[in-house]
């Protein structure tokens, strides 16, 4: 996920290792731990790769030089493959995958846009079905087992609904264009 993440913001603006932490902190702190013992190899290794290039050497404020990275076009296919593969994860993991997806979905094209929604939302109706499976056998020890329980009920559900939403207003923009072309 940080070099989804990594790739997705040097796409948008050339960034040194510092600003680039700062921005993952700031965007993608809710779905990644980031430290500079990450970031730094990471951009090594995408710099080894093809996918990011130095663009600029800048002095740094302690007389040390600091590299300030861009994307390559090479990093922007993987930035796209990554956006669109689909590993086999944990819930967890890969509820904060599609929000880091989400971060960018301005810069994919409206088809992509659906299709990584409507994996999600098939994601979620999978999880609801095995949670209303399991609450069958599920009987609560306490209060609080069953307070969690509901909490997280709740935000599935209201993460199915804030994703049709979501898809049901793309299509309605896909309608939009396909009506526009049509009257040309």
């Amino acid at each position: 996920m940080l070099e989804l993440s990594a790739l997705g913001l040097l796409q948008r603006e050339p960034l040194h290792g510092y600003r680039l932490k700062q921005r993952l902190e700031l965007f993608m702190g809710s779905c990644i731990s980031v430290n500079y013992g990450a970031i730094y190899p990471l951009l090594k290794r995408l710099e080894e790769r093809g996918y990011i290039q130095v663009i600029l050497e800048e002095a740094g404020d302690a007389g040390s030089s600091r590299k300030v990275y861009g994307i390559t076009a090479a990093g922007r296919e993987r930035w796209l493959y990554k956006m669109l593969e689909q590993p086999q994860e944990s819930w967890v993991k890969s509820r904060s995958r599609f929000l880091i997806k989400y971060f960018f979905f301005s810069d994919l094209n409206l088809q992509n846009r659906l299709l990584l929604l409507e994996y999600r939302l098939t994601a979620c109706q999978q999880r609801m079905a095995y949670l209303r499976e399991k609450e069958v056998e599920y009987v609560p020890i306490d209060s609080y087992q069953s307070d969690i329980w509901k909490r997280a009920k709740f935000l599935l559900e209201s993460e199915v609904k804030w994703l049709s939403k979501t898809y049901d207003n793309l299509q309605q923009e896909i309608e939009g264009v396909d009506s526009l072309s049509e009257d040309r």
